[in-house]
């Protein structure tokens, strides 16, 4: 519990040190200590959803099937969560993700008292949902930006907060186990993290609803078929899509593979799988340099070089430590292409058009990540870890081809403004 309370008083001094050297409006530090309050559901999801399932039902190949719900709930709760915080607002919308996520969580102690397998699959989903909601918190991030050139590093510093959450959700997923009883324990667990959503309800109610500026003089908004048909809009898309697939691919099989397949114990699956949550924020701390030494287009193919990185080292063997480089080389890989995603993602949008487009991207985005991942436990009880790694390779391929479009389409652009 002491290192529970240890990583909360580092969100608050990390939120108040933040914003205070960027300068940034009071609703960046809101959003920094709130998101991984409940974003930790994620990593807790990730760490035991897989291990108890297989407790709980006797087909192994359904042991990462609440993972993939809960992403599939992020894919089909994008577009609802757009429309609320279109028609209702942000910080509605917030409270309506946030009370998703605190009936999931109170099913999911329900279900491993129960022992219910369907019961905590639902839950899942419904985190899922819940999670599509939280996923809107960096475009709140961007709406409450000023200037448009402090999108990046609001960005970063926002995704920074998952650190958190990545060292978090284990933590109350050990750390409670046992606080209630249940045949196969964990139900104290969500109990704490409900709690835990209370206290991240109680931080949002200083949140200052976004003002969005030049609405009214951005003309008519264009049909989405003619937005989507943008080169900026499928480079944007595809980068995040492709990057997030490949990761829950590889991560959601990781602790099957770890720990029910090569016997290694939880407590090494456990830091493989926090030190990979850790470095998919980390790197937030160094992006926005990166991003004016190297620009936009050097993040992607970063990233595109470090999955293949990935892909090199999962293959070489099946140690502690070849798990644990690969998942780290994973998480930095995907915070450079999410990021590089997410920051031309405005690019292809007016602001009357940024409700429906941001739907859109999270509902492709996240519906991908979800077969991905469901896919996962699929392949690697047919194939093995091996067979896993080398079914990745297509999506190395193809952020590569993304990249050389990106370049292309950048090289364009310059020759347009010259």
């Amino acid at each position: 519990m002491l290192m529970i309370l240890c990583i909360i008083a580092l969100i608050f001094i990390s939120a108040v040190l933040l914003t205070k050297k960027f300068n940034l409006p009071r609703n960046i530090s809101l959003l920094f200590i709130a998101q991984p309050l409940v974003m930790c559901s994620a990593p807790i999801i990730v760490f035991i959803g897989g291990l108890l399932s297989s407790e709980l039902t006797t087909n192994a190949t359904l042991a990462t099937l609440p993972i993939s719900l809960m992403i599939l709930g992020v894919a089909a709760g994008s577009i609802p969560a757009s429309i609320i915080a279109k028609s209702k607002g942000r910080k509605f919308a917030v409270y309506a993700g946030f009370s998703c996520s605190m009936i999931a969580a109170l099913l999911a102690v329900f279900s491993t008292k129960l022992a219910s397998f369907e019961l905590f699959t639902f839950a899942s989903f419904l985190f899922g949902i819940g999670g599509a909601f939280t996923q809107q918190l960096r475009f709140a991030a961007i709406e409450s930006t000023d200037n448009e050139e402090d999108i990046p590093k609001v960005l970063a510093i926002l995704m920074l907060s998952g650190v958190f959450a990545a060292f978090l959700g284990p933590e109350i997923a050990v750390t409670a186990k046992e606080w209630l009883i249940s045949p196969h324990g964990y139900a104290g667990s969500f109990l704490l993290l409900a709690l835990f959503i209370i206290f991240a309800s109680l931080i949002m109610i200083f949140f200052k609803e976004p003002k969005i500026k030049d609405i009214s003089s951005s003309g008519d908004a264009r049909p989405l078929a003619i937005i989507v048909k943008q080169p900026i809009f499928i480079i944007a898309i595809s980068t995040a899509t492709i990057g997030f697939a490949l990761m829950s691919y590889l991560m959601t099989a990781t602790p099957l593979s770890m720990h029910h397949m090569q016997g290694h114990s939880l407590v090494e699956t456990k830091w493989v799988i926090q030190s990979h949550i850790a470095a998919m924020y980390l790197p937030s701390l160094l992006a926005p340099w990166l991003v004016k030494k190297v620009g936009l287009k050097g993040l992607i193919l970063l990233g595109s070089v470090i999955y293949t990185a990935v892909a090199l080292i999962a293959f070489s063997g099946q140690e502690v430590m070849h798990y644990w480089w690969a998942l780290m080389l994973l998480g930095i890989g995907w915070n450079f292409l999410f990021l590089t995603g997410t920051s031309l993602l405005p690019q292809s949008y007016h602001a009357g058009e940024r409700h429906k487009v941001q739907a859109t991207n999270d509902f492709v985005l996240f519906g991908f990540q979800a077969f991905a991942s469901l896919m996962a436990g699929w392949v690697l009880f047919a194939g093995g870890w091996n067979y896993v790694v080398i079914t990745s390779l297509p999506f190395i391929v193809s952020l590569f081809i993304v990249t050389t479009a990106y370049l292309r389409y950048e090289n364009k652009q310059l020759a347009k403004s010259i």
